[in-house]
């Protein structure tokens, strides 16, 4: 699976690659952050229903993404995450910022 962009209305829908690290994240941030500033969108929707592999270098991604979005009241929503991303994402707090979608929460 390959990084994917979609706007509808005020948000913005990335969907990740299969994997999530050092490496593949710095053009995902890079690109995601264009999008942002084109668009301004009120809602990002991060959607790892692709991921199979994520680092710490995907909190970086999620909280980099709240960090551009929030100053203009905008929000970061993660959608599809598996059980051992959302366990990562927990013990982190990301709950704490970003609204945390899934069917196994």
């Amino acid at each position: 699976m390959e990084l994917k962009y979609e706007q509808r209305a005020k948000t913005l829908t990335l969907t990740l690659p299969a994997e999530i690290d050092h490496h593949s994240a710095k053009p995902v941030r890079e690109e995601t952050d264009r999008w942002i500033a084109k668009l301004k969108p009120e809602s990002v929707v991060i959607d790892f229903s692709g991921v199979k592999f994520m680092d710490s270098s995907g909190i970086g991604l999620i909280l980099g993404r709240y960090n551009k979005v929030a100053p203009y009241g905008g929000r970061v929503v993660v959608e599809c995450a598996d059980r051992r991303t959302l366990q990562l994402l927990r013990l982190a707090g990301v709950q704490k910022l970003v609204e945390i979608k899934s069917a196994t929460m």
